[in-house]
This record gives C-alpha cells, structure tokens and sequence, in this order.
C-alpha cells in the first residue's frame, strides 16, 4: 500500500511539473502573440488556441498535484467542528463521492476523446489540429485525480489518526 501511495505522490507530482511547464509555454506564447500583433502587426493564428487549450490542460492534468498539496478549495467548518469519529466519516464520504465524480468525468471524457480520435475529428480553425490533442487531458487528468484520492483514501483507512490536514 505504501509502494502504491508513493508511486501516485510520484505521479502527480510529474503531472504537476508537466502543467508547469504547460502554464510556462502559454506565458511565453502569449508574450510571442503581443509582440507580433502589436509590434510587428502581424496576425497570430494559433497562439490562441494553443493558449486555450494549454491552460485547460495544464488545469485537469495538476488537477492530482493539487489534492496531493491539499490545495483544492474545501468548505470545512462542519468538519472541523467534528467530533474525531464524525469527522473522519466525512473525510471518507467526501472521498467516495469525489471518486464517483471522477470516474463520471473520466470516462464521459474518454468517450468523447475516443470519438475525436475514431471519426479524425479536427478543429474548425486554420491551425486544424486533430481534436483529441485537446481532448485528452481530461480522461488523463481524472483517471491521475482519481488515483490520487484513491491514495488518500488508502491513507485514510490505514492510519488510526486523523487524516492529514
């Protein structure tokens, strides 16, 4: 269980450092598009959407990262107000239910990234890059997500203490 709870820290941890990067490359694409739009005049054609579909990327693929931080907006007042026992009943209900929310999101996601990659779908922009690019993130970024609440929860189960904070 340990083996499992630190290859899933390890994966999110790469996943973050790859949205990073993503963010990184959408900063510098944007400074790119400023210049030759408004100094050289000229027209940008993909920056745009690269910048688009960079962030949303970068948002479901850390999205791991993150909940390995604790770094997820929470509303704890009835949790902290808890009683131990009570509170780690709501620690595991949460967790269930945040695992249920990501295998829904995941698999809706694999299937329309699975359509974008059978039928060679395409966005209608002169870049016309095949959609499942921007697609994948999002089964990809769940199924980490769900690993990482499914390290959690290991952890929650397994320790007599509170879960971390």
């Amino acid at each position: 269980m340990r083996h499992y709870i630190r290859f899933v820290s390890t994966l999110s941890r790469i996943a973050g450092v790859f949205s990073a990067l993503l963010l990184l490359a959408a900063v510098l694409v944007v400074t790119h598009m400023v210049f030759v739009r408004y100094v050289l005049n000229g027209s940008t054609i993909w920056q745009t959407e690269f910048v688009t579909y960079s962030l949303v990327a970068a948002t479901f693929l850390g999205s791991g990262y993150v909940l390995l931080l604790k770094g997820h907006v929470n509303v704890d007042v009835l949790v902290n107000a808890a009683r131990p026992g009570v509170r780690r009943a709501l620690q595991l209900l949460s967790t269930l239910l945040c695992l249920c929310f990501c295998l829904l999101l995941g698999y809706a996601g694999w299937r329309f990234f699975h359509s974008a990659w059978a039928g060679k779908w395409k966005t209608d922009t002169v870049w016309a890059i095949p959609l499942w690019i921007p697609l994948l993130p999002l089964p990809l970024g769940m199924l980490i997500l769900f690993l990482q609440y499914l390290a959690e929860l290991l952890r929650l189960v397994s320790s007599r203490d509170e879960a971390r904070p």
